[in-house]
């Protein structure tokens, strides 16, 4: 059973925290501006009602007049008000802004990685599994939603009225002020120490999540051969494994966190309470007003109601920012498959494609001591039907993934050899992807079916098909008549993977998919294995009349495992150990008593 997480990870990029974001912040400045007065006038609002208690207490409780009292006091009052009425508006505006932005750039980081995901090489899968890709996605870019929809709002509002408020006490009381605030240095250096910590065991904490969401993803994909083998209770036992663990260090970060906290918390409540109680003495020796003791009341108030909430919001920043160097560290990944900085032209001959195997060396990165393509060279003409046959492990599947330049081929050490594929004579590494993958079409031995309807499957090798089409296309690969039994004929959704189909069916639907791509080069991976005899004979004439375009004739490329299927071909070659042993027809390699001789001695009699 495979490790949730590879024993040996792939190379990523330098990890970076939350300064990560910032090219995700940058298209909404105006936005965020917007969000910054909001949130420094909610702030302004708020620091404002100390010194309108200190005018509420200081001079409209103190007047002899009863009747000047009252005005005083409904003018003071109505003072109080507007200052509330400021803070609710602009509390509210702060609060749109912010998680309109929060939920704006989790949307555009999602799109990011995901988009970037899919244009990884496999190389990259090799050694990433998809259900750590997916814990990133959702709950790494939760985190950050989180952050940047609230609590980074909720800390720079903290910061601001803590400032302001620090600021207060100081201008009314410096001596015993700036001792306190001395002092407070004395609270952020072990805070900053208890800090390092939480961060680290919040990444730790997340990457416990991706593990366990690995495993669900990978055991969810293949529920029949788990429940074939009652692996059942295994596999529950092995989630449960992953989850105790992401527990057990969310508890250390959680532990360290609640540390963290309370610590800036007490220090700093005692550490205000002083300078409180110094304020205390100073009115008891007539040095201050009671409005001025109101006034400082309130201000400490704050400003340990600031400190609080940023004692939390730090421990939210330092979660997020693990979060975020995971995100980064995938966007921070390139393909070793780049695209070429000045893409050539295909040139179009009105004669086909013809495919050109140039001595190609070729190692799989996981796998560098062990070369799966050695000195392979061959040459396709347009319109030929090659077979490729060998045990497994020959190179036969790595001919295809070259061919849709999933890896790279190793380029020779000078110049002397020509070495590489070629397309009507230009190297694939010249052209962009999308225009070399464009002209191929592949049907794989285990037919992929999306989550789709049965029109949408087979649309996905042409987008722009129309209905017409696509039931043309259904019709060539014998799949029009199964489909329309199906209860909702061609909209009918196929399931997950395609549940809802016999193994047959769905090859028939990636024939007709292949079909309608319409391309000038066709890859079949044993097309027809999944078949019975029947339909295996009609989809095989299916092929051969799908072979023809008007333009000219499709190449095509075959893998034969069953060495029936391929007697017809124009040229059978045969790998061994990445290398071409052999190649002929059907009847001169018969005759000649080889490797094909002895594969197909063995078929036939069996």
């Amino acid at each position: 059973m495979p490790s949730p997480r590879p024993d040996t990870p792939s190379p990523r990029g330098k990890p970076r925290s939350l300064t990560g974001l910032l090219p995700f912040l940058h298209p909404y400045r105006a936005r965020i501006a917007w969000a910054l007065v909001c949130l420094v006038m909610a702030a302004l609002a708020t620091l404002a009602f100390p010194l309108a208690l200190r005018n509420l207490i200081d001079t409209g409780l103190v007047s002899a007049d009863r009747a000047g009292q009252a005005m005083a006091l409904r003018e003071h009052f109505g003072a109080l008000f507007l200052v509330a009425v400021a803070l609710g508006v602009f509390s509210a505006a702060r609060f749109y802004a912010v998680s309109w932005l929060g939920e704006r750039v989790t949307a555009d980081l999602r799109q990011a990685v995901y988009g970037h995901v899919l244009r990884q090489s496999p190389q990259f899968f090799e050694s990433t599994q998809t259900g750590e890709v997916l814990s990133r996605l959702t709950a790494d870019t939760t985190l950050v939603q989180t952050v940047v929809g609230s609590s980074l709002s909720m800390g720079l509002r903290n910061a601001v009225m803590g400032v302001g408020a620090l600021g207060m006490l100081v201008w009314t009381n410096p001596y015993v002020m700036s001792v306190v605030l001395l002092a407070v240095l004395l609270v952020v250096l072990p805070a900053m120490w208890i800090g390092r910590r939480v961060r680290r065991l919040s990444r730790d904490s997340q990457d416990r999540v991706a593990d366990s969401s690995a495993i669900a993803a990978e055991v969810l994909n293949a529920i029949p051969v788990v429940q074939s083998y009652t692996a059942e209770q295994r596999e529950a036992s092995r989630f449960a494994t992953a989850a105790e663990s992401a527990f057990s260090t969310a508890v250390q970060r959680t532990r360290a966190r609640s540390v963290l906290v309370a610590f800036i918390i007490i220090a700093n409540a005692a550490l205000l309470l002083w300078g409180l109680y110094r304020g205390t003495q100073a009115v008891l020796a007539g040095e201050m007003t009671a409005g001025h003791l109101g006034q400082t009341v309130v201000y400490v108030m704050l400003l340990a109601g600031a400190v609080a909430v940023l004692g939390e919001v730090y421990g939210d920043l330092l979660r997020a920012a693990g979060a975020t160097e995971r995100l980064m560290e995938l966007l921070a990944s390139e393909s070793p498959v780049a695209e070429p900085a000045t893409p050539v032209p295909l040139p179009a001959t009105g004669q086909g494609l013809a495919v050109e195997f140039a001595s190609v060396q070729f190692r799989y990165p996981s796998r560098p001591d062990r070369p799966a393509l050695e000195d392979f060279s061959l040459t396709l003409a347009p319109g030929e039907t090659v077979a490729l046959v060998g045990a497994s492990g020959a190179g036969k599947t790595t001919v295809f993934q070259l061919l849709q330049r999933f890896y790279d081929i190793e380029r020779p050490a000078g110049h002397a050899q020509r070495s590489g594929i070629f397309f009507n004579g230009v190297d694939i590494r010249d052209i962009a992807l999308t225009t070399l993958r464009s002209h191929i079409a592949t049907v794989p031995q285990d037919a992929v079916i999306f989550g789709a309807s049965a029109l949408e499957n087979i649309r996905y090798g042409n987008p722009g098909a129309t209905a017409e089409q696509v039931h043309a296309a259904a019709q060539a690969a014998f799949a029009h008549d199964f489909i329309m039994a199906l209860p909702q004929g061609y909209d009918t959704f196929l399931g997950e993977r395609g549940v809802r189909l016999s193994g047959g069916q769905k090859q028939r639907i990636a024939i007709a998919r292949a079909i309608l791509k319409n391309p000038p080069l066709l890859l079949l991976d044993e097309a027809t294995s999944a078949l019975d005899a029947e339909s295996e004979r009609m989809v095989q004439a299916a092929l051969d009349t799908a072979m023809q375009r008007h333009t000219g004739q499709r190449t095509t490329l075959v893998i034969a495992h069953r060495l029936a299927t391929v007697q017809n071909a124009d040229r059978i070659v045969v790998l061994e150990h990445g290398r071409i042993v052999e190649q002929g027809t059907h009847a001169t390699l018969m005759a000649a008593q080889g490797v094909y001789a002895r594969l197909a001695q063995l078929q036939f009699t069996a």
